[in-house]
């Protein structure tokens, strides 16, 4: 059973249907007395860095979360839940992530002629072959929707991308993961890298 985080700053609704379609069974957990019983955790997000991170405090997740990823469980951060699992991000200065991962996150150059947000399809360089990008093949497409980014040289980079600069498209540290990309609307490429999630789960 894969539990979702709802902490009030999460695209559900996708996430939940893209899990139905590769078969893998779900349920939403609120608090953290929904971790138990669960084989791993997906963190998803949209918004900002600094209000979600008041969300997961007000629920009493933040040091829930992080004891799940040092045990090395399966957890899985989409898109705003990446950021969320490192230290710092321009968007909220001050504010402090959940810390899993060492670094932090910049806005976007805005003197590249590039549209802020970086919103459609980018490839991927993949760095790491195992694990969720386990078959995915060099150059896959996924879909983004970000402003910030984890900048190309940060520790654990399972595959990046570029959009003006390099930055991390995902990262990778054991049975811990996160995409900046969306793989719940990213196709069957997506769709695959929730399924090797699933399996690493044991679902």
């Amino acid at each position: 059973m894969i539990g979702i985080i709802d902490y009030g700053a999460g695209n559900l609704k996708s996430v939940q249907n893209a899990l139905q379609a590769i078969g893998a069974p779900w349920r939403m957990a609120e608090g953290p007395a929904d971790f138990k019983g669960a084989d791993g955790l997906i963190l998803p997000g949209v918004g900002s860095f600094g209000s979600a991170m008041e969300q997961l405090r007000q629920k009493n997740l933040i040091d829930p979360i992080r004891a799940w990823a040092a045990e090395d469980r399966p957890l899985l951060g989409i898109c705003l839940g990446l950021q969320l699992l490192f230290q710092t991000s321009e968007e909220s200065p001050g504010a402090a992530g959940l810390g899993i991962f060492p670094g932090g996150f910049r806005r976007f150059p805005e003197d590249k002629g590039l549209k802020i947000p970086h919103i459609g399809w980018n490839q991927l360089s993949i760095r790491k072959t195992d694990g969720i990008f386990r078959d995915v093949p060099e150059g896959s497409c996924c879909y983004f929707v970000h402003s910030y980014y984890l900048p190309a040289d940060a520790a654990h980079i399972a595959a990046q991308s570029e959009y003006g600069v390099p930055f991390g498209a995902a990262v990778e540290r054991g049975r811990v993961a996160a995409c900046q990309f969306h793989p719940e609307k990213s196709g069957k490429t997506g769709l695959g890298i929730l399924r090797r999630f699933a399996e690493i789960c044991g679902e």
